[in-house]
């Protein structure tokens, strides 16, 4: 099974809800693979009194036969019982109960390392006869605008299947029920189960695509709007689309590996088929986040475009109330030197003094009106000719 190759699957599929409850230590009975599960006239299975451990079950030919209180008595049902499979839900499991696990099912250190320590980033990788599977669910926040990313380890060997969630989202239950409805399918084995989880953190992408689509088109009017706080949006969306594409690229891979492994391992032809289906899906998935990172990055080309335009129409404005400024400060000036040529001339005679060469001479006031008049004459033309009036 390392080198196989998944494709996500579509068929006989209930849709696939998360839970939205904030964060707290979380009782056996109220978490999300109980607590949601919509069919309160059926009986509710026992499970485990370990605080992480959310469901457990032992399925034989598809159907479940017993919910075992501890991972010792599930591993006790297993051997020399061909057709039986355990599977064992975790949520936020302690390291002490991870290295029991590790125990009783051989698990490879390092793949439990992994699953103790989370954060990793989407992987597929074979420890002898168990397969370690690491994806990143996603699921879009409407209000808040924002992508929420969850972590799912998977241990799938040979008769078990050990799921690890350290989020509250996605909601295993639902696919534990859909695939409990499909006897036959679950009668494939820990494969089924891989798949069915493959499925609904696939399926889980297409809200979250379609709500960044909607916000990308929200920011494109916005963009075209002159909003000024609409780049600070295209980053915090950038970022988003981001870390959906590291969720979404490295799932191509597992797709590839999972698939090259289907002769190899005698994958049955049905489950072939919708594991097919979910990688088309994956890949369209894949395919969308990288366009729309491609897309944010052009409409934030755009818009400093657009905010360059609008700088240089503003300095282009500055620019030309500034010239007309300037043309009003010449005219006053201007006029102003004009004005004062014979307010000075009338200035001087309007003087005091008793002896004065003027003041006698009858051409006195025609000289000094005319005088003033040549002045101002003179200066004005000036003026005009170096475009000030």
């Amino acid at each position: 099974m390392s080198d196989w190759r998944v494709r996500a699957v579509r068929a006989s599929k209930r849709p696939f809800s998360r839970p939205t409850a904030e964060r707290r230590p979380v009782d056996p009975r109220s978490a999300p693979e109980h607590s949601m599960d919509p069919r309160p006239d059926q009986p509710v299975e026992p499970v485990a009194l370990e605080r992480s451990l959310v469901d457990a079950a032992v399925y034989r030919d598809g159907r479940r036969t017993d919910a075992p209180a501890d991972l010792a008595a599930i591993y006790r049902e297993l051997p020399d019982r061909p057709g039986t499979m355990a599977w064992i839900g975790l949520f936020r499991p302690a390291e002490a109960q991870l290295l029991e696990a590790a125990d009783r099912f051989n698990l490879h250190e390092l793949a439990v390392e992994d699953a103790i320590v989370a954060h990793q980033r989407p992987k597929l990788e074979r420890y002898g006869d168990t397969l370690f599977v690491v994806l990143r669910a996603a699921r879009y926040l409407d209000e808040a605008e924002e992508v929420d990313f969850g972590e799912i380890h998977l241990f799938v060997g040979p008769d078990f299947v050990i799921t690890v969630r350290h989020s509250q989202a996605p909601d295993l239950s639902a696919v534990r029920r859909r695939l409990e409805d499909d006897p036959e399918l679950l009668a494939l084995g820990p494969e089924a189960v891989l798949y069915g989880v493959l499925d609904a953190v696939v399926d889980g992408y297409a809200p979250v695509i379609a709500g960044l689509q909607h916000d990308i088109d929200e920011i494109e009017t916005e963009v075209f709007g002159g909003d000024p706080h609409v780049s600070r949006r295209i980053y915090e969306l950038s970022r988003e689309v981001i870390e959906l594409q590291r969720a979404t690229r490295p799932l191509l891979e597992i797709m590839r590996s999972l698939e090259a492994g289907f002769g190899k391992y005698g994958t049955d032809e049905e489950l072939q088929r919708r594991l097919r289906d979910v990688a088309d899906h994956a890949t369209y998935a894949a395919e969308r986040v990288d366009g729309f990172r491609q897309m944010l990055q052009n409409i934030l080309t755009v818009n400093a475009t657009l905010v360059s335009q609008r700088q240089n129409e503003e300095m282009k404005q500055l620019a030309e109330a500034g010239h007309a400024q300037n043309d009003e400060i010449k005219k006053i000036s201007s006029w102003a030197a004009i004005l004062f040529a014979p307010t000075l001339i009338g200035t001087v005679y309007g003087m005091n003094f008793e002896i004065m060469p003027e003041l006698k001479w009858a051409f006195g006031y025609p000289f000094a009106v005319g005088l003033m008049a040549l002045v101002c004459t003179g200066l004005y033309l000036v003026f005009k000719r170096r475009d000030w009036l």
